[in-house]
């Protein structure tokens, strides 16, 4: 009888226990992310994990072919943020699963320059996260006005030896150069490739450029150069540091690019995903990621008010639209293989 009561008690203690402890101390679900390195508002994954009683584990990576190595090495992820590009690769290697749009009603919101791309001409996979271009970023007490009007090819310009960051990135700094001689930077012309290779090596030969990364931003901030290559985004931050730096996109045409949010085959928690798109497309969520990043909100509303607001005396924080700038596409393994034992070749001095 004794032991009967104590058991009884027991299981009444118990009952009492699992009543008053807080529903959020169960197990959490967990949303696994790869994305860019600083390319969300911390506060905002704070906010998620709160709004939706959730764990968010966010892997970064450095350039969109890191992530594909690992997703291939079998790392597994429920969203990835990479590139135009990539995502159009992820499309054709059947990684990605279809994004449902009714399930992120903000969708409706987003600019409709950035759907219907030629990576996803049907909006089928991706949800827009950032937009913008490259160009460059300039001193405006070194550099002559006027010089700007050979557009890419200020960077061969020998007035400005010594004075030049390029982006350390065989598709962008091949993307430079094949505009400024005038040919599509999705070529495959192998002619073509060649010639932006010799106009590469004479860039280097004469003009003595310095190959970075994301040290550029830095590096201009405090004026250690006249001119750096660099994305739009970087370029906001950059110049509401130092006044005296502007940007140019040269009339040939530059890379207008778009990352986006793509939900993988192998996604374990959906709906936590859809949930997450959606609120990363909230006006609120949405003007706190652009603000705190640079980069162009794709919500039309919130780009619009953040420009008139935040960044009213940065004119790059809304890229100009040209006829002439593309899309980066996907290459073909042999294409790929070209530029970078040419890119090779140029570092290699």
């Amino acid at each position: 009888m004794k032991a009967k009561k104590f058991f009884g008690l027991l299981l009444v203690l118990l009952v009492l226990v699992m009543a008053v402890i807080p529903a959020g101390c169960s197990k959490k679900k967990v949303l696994r992310i790869s994305m860019p390195g600083e390319y969300i508002d911390p506060e905002l994954l704070t906010k998620f994990e709160k709004e939706f009683n959730c764990k968010v584990q966010q892997d970064t990576f450095d350039s969109n072919e890191a992530m594909y190595t690992k997703l291939m090495s079998g790392e597994e992820y429920d969203i990835l943020i990479p590139s135009d590009y990539m995502i159009e690769r992820l499309i054709a290697e059947e990684k990605l699963a279809e994004i449902d749009l009714k399930k992120v009603p903000n969708y409706e919101n987003v600019n409709p320059l950035v759907k219907g791309q030629a990576f996803d001409p049907d909006n089928k996979y991706t949800v827009p996260y950032f937009y913008g271009t490259v160009g460059i970023v300039y001193d405006t007490t070194v550099i002559d006005e006027a010089d700007l009007a050979q557009g890419w090819n200020i960077l061969t310009n020998t007035k400005y030896k010594d004075k030049l960051y390029m982006y350390d990135s065989e598709r962008d700094s091949f993307m430079v150069a094949l505009k400024a001689l005038g040919y599509s930077m999705n070529t495959t012309n192998e002619t073509e490739i060649n010639a932006a290779y010799d106009w590469l090596i004479n860039q280097r030969d004469t003009m003595n450029p310095i190959y970075v990364c994301d040290e550029v931003m830095d590096s201009m901030i405090a004026g250690n150069k006249a001119m750096a290559v660099v994305y739009s985004g970087d370029a906001v931050a950059i110049i509401s540091e130092n006044e005296k730096l502007a940007f140019f996109e040269p009339d040939e045409g530059t890379n207008f690019w778009v990352d986006g949010m793509v939900m993988t085959k192998e996604c374990k928690e959906t709906d936590l995903a859809y949930s997450f798109m959606n609120f990363i497309l909230e006006n609120e969520n949405a003007t706190a990621n652009t603000i705190a990043v640079g980069y162009t909100s794709p919500i039309t509303e919130v780009a619009n008010k953040v420009k008139n607001e935040d960044f009213a005396d940065i004119d790059c924080y809304i890229p100009k639209t040209s006829e002439n700038n593309e899309v980066f596409r996907h290459q073909k393994a042999e294409v790929k293989a070209k530029f970078a034992e040419l890119w090779t070749k140029v570092k290699a001095h």
